[in-house]
C-alpha cells in the first residue's frame, strides 16, 4: 500500500507531499483543481512515457516519489528477478528533466521503464474513467474470469508453453523458407562439388606432377649429363677417382717424413669414398631414367585438369580447391539436413501442442465450472447497486486455434432490464451501468488477486443518490482488505472515507497552483455540504452532511 506520495514540479502542482493510510481514502475537489493531475503523476511511477510539457518550471526537474509498505505481499521474487534490493518499505521514484531525460529508481537502484512497469503493476491498479471501456475487451473479460475461478497458475504454465509454441512455429517457418531457397541452389552446388570430387585431388599432387613432367620432358638431356658426370669420375684414363687415388698414394709415401700427411691421406680417402658413391648413384639414376610418352601424356592431361579448376575457382593451389570442395559439401549437407531439422521441429511443435491441449482443457473446465458462481455474484452486486433486473452471462466458445489464453473466446453479455436479451456490453449498457458493472467486477477480483492498492478515478460516473450510497458501501467493503483511493464528485461516496483529501487551486501569485490537504472532521462536514448544495451552503445541507458522516 502507498504510505506517502511526493510530487514536485508537475503540471499545476508545485510541491505536494501527502501521507496515505490503509482503508478508503477519498479525494474531492472542483473540476480542474488537479485531482486527475495526481493520477497523471502516479502514472509516471507506473512506467508511462514522460512528456516534458507537464514540467511546470523548466528550470527544475519533475520528481514523483511514492513510498510503499509491501511487507504483506510476498513480492521478493519480483525484485530478485531484476536483481533489485528488496525492502518491506520500498521507495519508487521517477525524475524528468526539462530536456526530456527520464530516470527511474526502485530503492535507489536505477531501472528501465519495462522493469518499473513490471514491479509497480504488482503494487497499484489505477482505474481511470476510460478504463470502463475494458469491459468490452475479450482479454479483460478472460483475465477477470480466470482470476475468479483460480486459473492463475495453470494460465501462467500455459502461456509459457504457448510462447515456446509460437517461437517453434516461427522457427519452422524460417526452416521451410530457408530450405526452399537453398533447394533452388542445390543443383548448382551439386554440380560444382561433383566436378571437384570427380577430379580426386590429392594434397601435394600438383607439385609432384609438375616435377615429374619437367623430368620426362628433359629425359635425353638428363641422361647425357649423368653419363658425362660418371665418365669424368670414373673413366680409365683421366678419371677424377684415379687421380685422387694417385694423390692418396703420394701422401702415404711421405707419412714417415711428414706426420701431417696422414691427415691429408685421410681427407683424400673421405673424398674418394664420396666420389665413388656419387659415381655409383649417377649410374643408377641414369639407368632408371627412361622416356615414357604415355606417362608424360597422362601427367600433362592431369595438370591441365588441375589448372582449369584453379582458373575456374580463381585459386592457385590444390589446397584451396579442396577447401572450396569442402564448402560445397557442407552446403549440400545443410540442404539435406533441412528435411531432418523440419521433421524434428514439427515433432517439437506436436509435443508442445499436446501440452497446450492439456492445459487449455484445464483452463476451459475451470472456467465452465466457475462461471455460474461468477455470474451470480455479479448479478447480486449490480442488483445491490440498483440494477435489480440485471442479467449477466459469461459466454464461452471454443476457438479453432490456440490463443494466449487457451482455446476459449470469453465474452460477457449483459442486460439491465427485464425481458431484455443479454448482448455484448458495449452495445447495450449506459455509462452508469458500465460504472456499476465495472466496480462489481473489481470488487470480486480484489478478493482473488493480492494487490496492495486500487485507485479509482470517478468510477461513480453516471450515478447518484441511493445508488451512490450503495457504491460507497461497496468501496468501503473493498477497503477492508486493501487500500482504496477514490476520486469522486459524489457526497454519498465521500462520506464513507476513512481519510478525506481536498484538492484546490491557488491563483494568488499570478499563477495557478494545485494544493491538497487532509480535511479535519469539521472541514469534511463543510466539504460534503458544499458537494450537496453548491457554494451557498444551507443549514439543511450541513445537517445532511452530518447524517451522511454519521455525526450527531
Amino acid at each position: 500500500m502507498i504510505r506517502s506520495l511526493k510530487i514536485q514540479n508537475y503540471a499545476l502542482i508545485e510541491s505536494l507531499n501527502i501521507e496515505i493510510d490503509k482503508g478508503l481514502t477519498i479525494i474531492t475537489g472542483e473540476t480542474g483543481a488537479g485531482k486527475s493531475i495526481i493520477l497523471g503523476a502516479l502514472s509516471l511511477i507506473m512506467g508511462q512515457r514522460a512528456d516534458v510539457s507537464v514540467i511546470q518550471n523548466p528550470e527544475k526537474k519533475c520528481v514523483v516519489e511514492a513510498i510503499f509498505d509491501i511487507s504483506k505481499y510476498d513480492l521478493k521474487p519480483q525484485f530478485n528477478k531484476f536483481d533489485i534490493d528488496y525492502f518491506d518499505t520500498t521507495i519508487i521514484r521517477r525524475e524528468i528533466s526539462a530536456e526530456g531525460r527520464s530516470r527511474a529508481f526502485v530503492n535507489d537502484t536505477p531501472v528501465n521503464l519495462s522493469m518499473l512497469k513490471d514491479i509497480v503493476n504488482c503494487l497499484i491498479d489505477i482505474h481511470s474513467q476510460h478504463d470502463t471501456l475494458e469491459l468490452n475487451n475479450n482479454i479483460f473479460q478472460t483475465e477477470t474470469l480466470d482470476l475468479f475461478v483460480g486459473n492463475t497458475e495453470v494460465l501462467d504454465n500455459y502461456q509459457k508453453i504457448f510462447k515456446q509454441y509460437k517461437q517453434a512455429l516461427q522457427e519452422l517457418k524460417g526452416l521451410q523458407q530457408a530450405a526452399q531457397q537453398q533447394k533452388s541452389d542445390y543443383d548448382y552446388f551439386q554440380f560444382q562439388f561433383s566436378q571437384l570430387d570427380d577430379a580426386n585431388l590429392q594434397v601435394g599432387e600438383q607439385e609432384e606432377l609438375e616435377n615429374e613432367q619437367t623430368q620426362l620432358s628433359h629425359t635425353e638431356e638428363i641422361t647425357q649429363n649423368l653419363s658425362k658426370i660418371n665418365f669424368l669420375l670414373n673413366n680409365e684414363n683421366t678419371s677424377i677417382i684415379s687421380m685422387l687415388q694417385e694423390a692418396q698414394k703420394s701422401a702415404e709415401n711421405i707419412i714417415d717424413f711428414l706426420p701431417k700427411s696422414a691427415e691429408i691421406y685421410k681427407r683424400i680417402e673421405t673424398a674418394l669414398i664420396d666420389l665413388q658413391d656419387l659415381s655409383t648413384e649417377t649410374e643408377v639414376i641414369a639407368q632408371d631414367i627412361e622416356f615414357n610418352p604415355e606417362r608424360l601424356e597422362y601427367i600433362t592431361s592431369r595438370l591441365d585438369t588441375i589448372y582449369k579448376l584453379e582458373h575456374k575457382f580463381n585459386v592457385s593451389t590444390i589446397d584451396e580447391l579442396l577447401k572450396i570442395k569442402d564448402d560445397f559439401e557442407q552446403k549440400l549437407l545443410a540442404i539435406n539436413s533441412f528435411d531432418e531439422q523440419i521433421v524434428r521441429k514439427q515433432q517439437e511443435i506436436e509435443q508442445l501442442k499436446q501440452k497446450l491441449d492439456e492445459l487449455s482443457l484445464k483452463l476451459t473446465q475451470k472456467r465452465k465450472v466457475g462461471k455460474t458462481k461468477f455470474e451470480e455474484k455479479i448479478k447480486k452486486l449490480v442488483a445491490n447497486l440498483g440494477i435489480s433486473d440485471a442479467e449477466f452471462i459469461v459466454n464461452i466458445e471454443q476457438t479453432d486455434d490456440f490463443t494466449n489464453y487457451g482455446k476459449d473466446n470469453v465474452q460477457y453479455l449483459f442486460s439491465a432490464n427485464k425481458n431484455s436479451k443479454p448482448q455484448q456490453i458495449g452495445k447495450i449498457a449506459s455509462g452508469g451501468e458500465l460504472s456499476r458493472l465495472m466496480l462489481s467486477i473489481k470488487y470480486i477480483i480484489s478478493r482473488s488477486k493480492t494487490l496492495p492498492t486500487i485507485i479509482f478515478d470517478e468510477i461513480d460516473t453516471g450515478i447518484s443518490g441511493e445508488i451512490a450510497d450503495k457504491m460507497g458501501i461497496l468501496l468501503k467493503s473493498m477497503a477492508e482488505n486493501m487500500q482504496i483511493i477514490n476520486i469522486t464528485h459524489l457526497p454519498q461516496i465521500a462520506a464513507k472515507a476513512d481519510a478525506h483529501f481536498f484538492v484546490y487551486k491557488d491563483t494568488s501569485e499570478n499563477k495557478t497552483i494545485s494544493h491538497i490537504k487532509k480535511l479535519s472532521k469539521d472541514e469534511r462536514i463543510t466539504e460534503i455540504a458544499k458537494m450537496l448544495s453548491g457554494s451557498n451552503i444551507t443549514e439543511s445541507a450541513v445537517q445532511n452532511a452530518k447524517e451522511l458522516l454519521n455525526i450527531k
